[in-house]
């Protein structure tokens, strides 16, 4: 069983020492080191790329340290980064489709160029045909099912991050996982 990422470190404290002049710098390093891995693969199962999704965890940690003193704790600090995380992700497919000339109802196909031609992807063919088949879904649908399927995070946490009821998750997943399976069992 995966561990629960979202519990593993104190939000209230650490978000003290960020806002605090004397601790900022470490309790950022802090931030760092505690979130990059996690937010790294999140934003790699969307945009697939290495190098893109290491450009996007950049980003994210530079818009988390100048935008630190708007965070007003509504939700954790945790939950905060995940969001920003799908956001940049989804701005930066957003441009590739535009710049590709693609319409944001077509499905990502241009995406499995990207996967296939990374040297970074070590996966099987069983595990292309995975990725191939996610890329079908719809942008809701495929958020939810990677976080539930690949991340194991509770639906009271999708929820959190984005903002829709526990039983709207339920249901694209349950969705999603239909089409995926019907993905997987077509013939090429």
């Amino acid at each position: 069983m995966k561990p629960n990422y979202i519990e593993m470190i104190d939000d209230d404290q650490l978000l003290e020492e960020l806002k605090d002049l004397q601790t900022a710098r470490k309790a950022f390093a802090k931030l760092v080191s505690e979130y990059s891995e996690r937010l790294y693969w999140q934003i790699r199962k969307m945009v697939l790329s290495h190098d893109d999704a290491n450009d996007i965890l950049q980003d994210v940690f530079i818009k988390a340290w100048t935008n630190i003193d708007n965070f007003r704790g509504d939700s954790k600090l945790s939950t905060w980064l995940y969001r920003i995380a799908i956001n940049e992700s989804i701005t930066f497919l957003n441009k590739k489709r535009n710049q590709s000339n693609i319409s944001i109802d077509e499905d990502d196909s241009f995406l499995i160029n990207t996967l296939e031609s990374d040297t970074y992807f070590d996966g099987d063919e069983a595990q292309l045909l995975l990725q191939k088949a996610i890329l079908t879904l719809p942008e809701k649908q495929k958020l939810v099912f990677q976080m539930k399927y690949f991340e194991d995070m509770k639906y009271d946490e999708i929820s959190d991050i984005l903002g829709t009821s526990v039983g709207a998750l339920k249901a694209s997943y349950h969705h999603a996982v239909k089409k995926v399976e019907k993905f997987l069992s077509e013939p090429d």
